[in-house]
């Protein structure tokens, strides 16, 4: 918690606003996106879809291939306390849901699902601009797949196709196919290790439209190590370090330029 109460004193003594922004790709993106607070009405979508499992006292076995929780002590969990404090916020969830509806990507990879509350935000993000982007959302864990999916039908998001995989396996195999995703959201493992190794198994994908997310930036000192080194990498030309959230892009139009943005 220390560590973390640091990082966020460092955040907002480098961080600005759309005002200190010169690129107008950037500038777009946050007077457009990152600052709309107009209300949405899909914004009642993702409450239903929270407050569902917020009501839910029921308990699941849960199998962490991470870190693991500086929260739970136990992997027996209840639902609700899951939904409640280890998934997306409801200003995120929201915040994933323009950004979604901002790009209009039509391929979509989710690295870990945990209960689906930030694959909720991406499936109404991708229905709002009128056709259905293909979701595909990965999980280690059965037990808290198997309720996301349940969950996934109940809502009718139609196009997730939720996979019960490490995630390592499945990006192992992605190299050998041909797709590729327009916006991956990275909310897997938070080690230093296999983040990087899931950067460097979907750079292939690439394109010039690419967006990644990547949760959790500031989470422990391997986290800021492991966004130092994706700012550096050569393929990537602009940053966006929100604290919670490091967006990445690959434009080859852009020069490389790093953002500390307050939202």
């Amino acid at each position: 918690m220390l560590f973390q109460i640091k990082s966020y004193l460092q955040f907002l003594w480098h961080s600005k606003n759309e005002h200190a922004v010169h690129s107008p790709f950037v500038f777009s993106l946050l007077t457009k996106c990152f600052y709309d607070k107009k209300s949405k009405p899909e914004y009642a979508a993702l409450k239903k879809y929270r407050n569902s499992l917020l009501a839910n006292i029921n308990t699941i076995e849960v199998t962490d291939f991470g870190v693991g929780s500086k929260i739970f002590k136990s992997n027996t969990r209840i639902i609700a306390k899951i939904a409640k404090t280890a998934g997306i916020s409801p200003k995120r969830a929201e915040l994933l849901f323009r950004i979604t509806h901002y790009f209009q990507p039509d391929s979509i990879l989710e690295i870990g699902t945990s209960l689906g509350l930030a694959t909720a935000a991406l499936s109404v993000g991708s229905k709002s601009v009128g056709r259905k982007a293909k979701i595909i959302t990965l999980e280690g864990c059965p037990n808290t797949m198997a309720l996301a999916k349940s969950q996934f039908q109940v809502f009718h998001f139609d196009n997730v196709n939720p996979i019960v995989s490490e995630f390592n396996s499945y990006l192992d195999d992605l190299r050998l196919s041909t797709l590729d995703f327009k916006l991956i959201y990275f909310d897997g493992n938070h080690s230093k290790k296999a983040t990087l190794d899931y950067f460097e198994l979907l750079l292939p994908t690439i394109t010039n439209e690419t967006v990644w997310i990547f949760d959790d930036i500031h989470w422990s000192s391997e986290m800021e190590e492991v966004w130092k080194i994706i700012k550096k990498h050569p393929k990537v030309t602009v940053t966006i370090d929100t604290f919670q959230w490091g967006l990445v892009f690959f434009r080859r139009e852009q020069p490389k330029e790093h953002f500390v943005i307050r939202i």
